[in-house]
């Protein structure tokens, strides 16, 4: 199992915290967001790893070159990253999709305990990570289900609609690697392809009758960093506290 993070973006609404910093180095406790993945993949027996860089892509790639232990990184730059969505770091991503691997979002936080459960969960071909709770906002990517199959994904969905969220977090396996490619070559070959989320795809996977299952992480901890509020969050949960001593202890 490998590891694709899409760490492309500049996160303008966190300025002026990313002037100059990609948010994927932002600090979080003793690290930054880009090596607390890492050092969390790692530890759970992902010894490769790709980063998709884009805005100041050589401050991302001199951070990596500090790393002594951890995985395998290597980086692919989206020259696209200011005027396309993530669907193009995936594009830009497609080689290294030839095997069994995870996408996770370059803003997406979690804990060593919820990727082991993502690690662990039944082979399927097509897998989201979500989480339930009690309400959902307008920034939440919603998803649909049927038990645990997801039938549509996207942040427009009605409260009448949304049984989860996606956490950013993907695991394919399988066929599903030869899947996804297809589809992003669908997408990218049509008008406004490139300024779709990569999650557009696995909702017309769904759409179109393609199994699409899910690993739901209810009661982990996990963070996404979008907004000043959500640092503040992703600082406290993963900062200076018990869970990161321990990661880093044993990595």
């Amino acid at each position: 199992m490998q590891a694709i993070i899409l760490s492309a973006g500049r996160g303008s609404r966190l300025l002026p915290l990313t002037t100059d910093l990609p948010k994927c180095l932002l600090p979080v406790g003793l690290t930054s967001v880009l090596n607390m993945q890492l050092d969390t993949l790692f530890h759970h027996g992902i010894e490769k790893v790709t980063v998709v860089t884009g805005f100041n892509e050589h401050l991302v790639k001199a951070e990596i070159e500090t790393r002594t232990k951890g995985p395998k990184v290597k980086t692919l730059y989206n020259p696209f990253y200011q005027v396309a969505d993530n669907l193009a770091s995936c594009w830009m991503a497609r080689k290294e999709m030839k095997s069994d691997f995870l996408l996770i979002n370059g803003d997406t936080l979690f804990s060593p305990a919820l990727l082991e459960t993502v690690l662990s969960a039944p082979a399927k071909d097509i897998s989201v990570t979500i989480d339930q709770k009690t309400r959902y906002d307008g920034d939440d990517m919603k998803v649909t289900l049927d038990g645990a199959r997801l039938t549509a994904i996207g942040k427009t969905l009605l409260p009448q609609q949304t049984q989860g969220e996606s956490i950013g977090m993907l695991r394919f396996m399988g066929e599903g690697p030869q899947i996804f490619r297809n589809e992003l070559k669908r997408l990218m070959k049509i008008e406004d392809g490139t300024k779709s989320w990569f999650l557009s795809a696995i909702d017309g996977l769904a759409k179109s009758g393609q199994q699409i299952d899910t690993i739901n992480i209810k009661g982990s901890t996990w963070a996404e960093l979008d907004t000043p509020e959500d640092y503040e969050i992703c600082r406290r949960l993963f900062g200076n506290s018990e869970m990161a001593r321990k990661r880093f202890t044993s990595v």
